[in-house]
């Protein structure tokens, strides 16, 4: 990784960090949770080696960015508005985007709040779901899966944090990126999510020790909070986001997703997102299931970097 180059950006009112390399069209690569820039460690290069100007920043909250206080710095309109004034520092009206996890949840509301300054969306894992009528977010999270559900036990500040703690942060790591589990993350009554998830004995060939150990030196300056923050502004997005109540996206869009994913199977999500309600709200979309996990850029490293870009290739080739 020595060819990629580092610098911190001021955008937004925050210092951004970003991971860079290579020369022409700009793509930006958005992680998720508990990530920060080197989970796109294997499509920064490959991609840059292909022609294109690869930015991965640290969102907000995540590895060497800044990481405001007040859970309220945290929503939609945050985030897009970091990757607009990325977009603005590099002097580029357009950038191709593509995010996992919460960095595709960041990428589908970069397409839907500003869609003139997006080519074209790849996202992974997450869908798009169109903003509720009847109740915030968090209230459908409590009714569809109980006071269990990571997100619900996600939202009292401090709580996983203190929970979190009981661990070291490579066991932390290995809990959440290595879960091979396919329900919907829900613990017990009266159980942690963290307690809930299992630390493998065995590494699968995809990760090393050395590169979980990356992920547990960064949590450990930064902690969780900030990423946890994510979480704790779901309800405040709810309401922020109701101008755009029933609005379409509708940048060109790649959606991949393991077919091994959280609640891919179990919960309806292969049924949306090969149905037409998921079409509906994005109509210029592409859907492609992998083999994989949850963290299929790099479960799947090549397979994921291929998709990403045929992608590509639709537009920069012309």
């Amino acid at each position: 990784m020595s060819e990629v180059n580092h610098q911190r950006i001021k955008t937004n009112g925050i210092w951004m960090h970003i991971a860079e390399q290579g020369t022409g069209p700009l793509v930006l690569l958005l992680h998720g949770f508990p990530e920060f820039w080197y989970s796109w460690r294997h499509q920064i290069t490959f991609l840059a080696n292909h022609g294109y100007h690869v930015v991965a920043p640290d969102l907000r909250g995540c590895g060497d960015s800044d990481s405001p206080l007040s859970p309220n710095s945290y929503t939609f309109i945050h985030l897009v508005g970091d990757l607009i004034g990325l977009l603005d520092h590099f002097g580029e009206q357009q950038a191709f985007v593509v995010g996992n996890d919460w960095g595709a949840a960041v990428g589908w509301h970069l397409s839907l709040l500003r869609p003139d300054r997006v080519k074209g969306l790849v996202a992974l894992n997450v869908p798009y779901f169109h903003r509720s009528h009847s109740y915030a977010a968090v209230e459908h999270f409590r009714q569809a899966f109980g006071e269990g559900c990571f997100i619900c036990q996600f939202q009292e500040p401090g709580r996983a944090e203190r929970a979190f703690a009981r661990y070291d942060y490579l066991t932390v790591m290995k809990k959440f990126l290595l879960s091979t589990k396919r329900d919907y993350l829900v613990a017990p009554l009266g159980m942690e999510i963290i307690d809930y998830l299992e630390t493998p004995s065995v590494l699968p060939k995809w990760i090393t020790e050395e590169q979980l150990q990356v992920y547990a030196d960064k949590f450990q300056e930064s902690g969780f909070t900030g990423a946890l923050n994510y979480y704790r502004a779901i309800d405040l997005n709810w309401e922020l986001l109701a101008p755009w109540q029933g609005s379409k996206i509708t940048v060109p869009t790649k959606f991949m997703i393991g077919n091994k994913d959280l609640g891919f199977e179990s919960i309806g999500t292969r049924e949306y997102v090969m149905g037409e309600v998921f079409k509906g709200f994005v109509p210029n979309l592409e859907v492609v299931i992998l083999d994989g996990h949850h963290f299929i850029q790099q479960e799947k490293a090549q397979e994921v970097s291929d998709e990403i870009l045929s992608f590509l290739h639709k537009f920069t080739m012309d």
